[in-house]
């Protein structure tokens, strides 16, 4: 019975991972197919390509989430926590990815494990979701804001002089490098959340210790999450490459540097997994308001905002509820 558990557990997790490929798939294409630097098709191609070097880059995130945030129960009740979790987090966006949200898949997963954990009266790491989570989720889209803010008049004053129409081409062309480094970013954070998820699991079950990520758990959560993102993420797409800010490809480009170097920032520094959605969403306002504050569409930005709000305690709400469903058949 427990071995069967553990086998649910990492198909569903594989699952998530997927699921966020193609929820998060916009997060690094977006803006490189709105302002037609590359091909819908091309740009799927690319990410999920990085998304796969970029899953196998690291761990630090992985361990962060395999042994801080909670500390399951051995046996079948930890296995059930870790399984209640991972539906939580998949009903969240799934729920997203219809109304075409750009929610984050990061914080649904937290948000999973957090419910279930409490619901289950597991140890709660209060210290390290302070520290790696809420204080990173408040930060990192103000950075992200800010720095794409300041770059982008600093690339706006430098290319002031130049000719738009070749300006504009060249940066069509270096948009193929930051949309490579922002999936690069995205397989570096996400799929190691789905790695520590797993090796959760698996210390449940009895069937590892510590918190190293075995080379079968990183290839497996790499080929999962690049499938996703190949599968293609359109709904949020438009939603970010259009429905925001109409974006130039300078702004693209600037928007998706700024980006992936506060993912890599995250990810190699403290270790903290943070939202790839939030900060390229912050990053495409803070290039957009160099035009005009009434560039940016606050109305749409508005509604983003009360998705992030929101996805933390309702994947929280939705695991717990499901932990005390699972516990009374499992």
């Amino acid at each position: 019975m427990e071995l069967l558990l553990v086998l649910l557990v990492v198909v569903i997790a594989l699952a998530f991972d997927y699921t966020n490929g193609f929820h998060d798939a916009a997060n690094a294409i977006a803006t490189s197919v709105s302002t037609r630097a590359l091909t819908p098709r091309a740009a799927l191609l690319l990410a999920a390509s990085m998304n796969m070097v970029g899953a196998l880059l690291g761990t630090g995130v992985a361990e962060t989430i395999g042994s801080g945030i909670i500390d399951t129960p051995a046996g079948p009740s930890g296995l059930i926590v870790v399984l209640a979790g991972l539906l939580g987090a998949i009903a969240w966006n799934l729920i997203t990815w219809w109304k075409g949200l750009p929610s984050s898949s990061s914080h649904a997963l937290i948000g999973g494990l957090l419910g279930a954990g409490i619901a289950s009266l597991s140890t709660v790491h209060w210290s390290v979701i302070l520290d790696k989570v809420v204080i990173p989720m408040v930060a990192s889209p103000l950075v992200g804001f800010a720095l794409a803010y300041v770059v982008m008049i600093a690339v706006l004053w430098a290319f002031r002089n130049a000719a738009p129409g070749r300006t504009q081409r060249r940066f069509r062309l270096a948009q193929t490098v930051s949309a490579a480094a922002m999936a690069l970013g995205h397989g570096l954070q996400d799929a190691q959340k789905t790695m520590g998820v797993i090796v959760l699991a698996l210390v449940a079950g009895g069937l590892h210790e510590g918190t190293e990520i075995p080379l079968w758990v990183k290839l497996a959560a790499a080929g999962a999450i690049s499938l996703g993102t190949y599968s293609g993420g359109w709904r949020i797409m438009r939603t970010l490459g259009r429905k925001v800010i109409e974006l130039d490809p300078a702004r693209g480009f600037v928007a998706e540097s700024v980006a992936s170097s506060v993912l890599y920032t995250t990810a190699f520094v403290f270790h903290a997994p943070i939202s790839t959605t939030h900060t390229i969403t912050s990053a495409i306002m803070g290039v957009g308001a160099t035009k005009r504050a009434s560039a940016v569409r606050w109305g749409m930005a508005r509604s983003i905002g009360v998705a992030w709000v929101l996805t933390i305690p309702a994947a929280a709400t939705v695991a717990a509820v499901l932990y005390l469903v699972l516990s009374l058949f499992l």
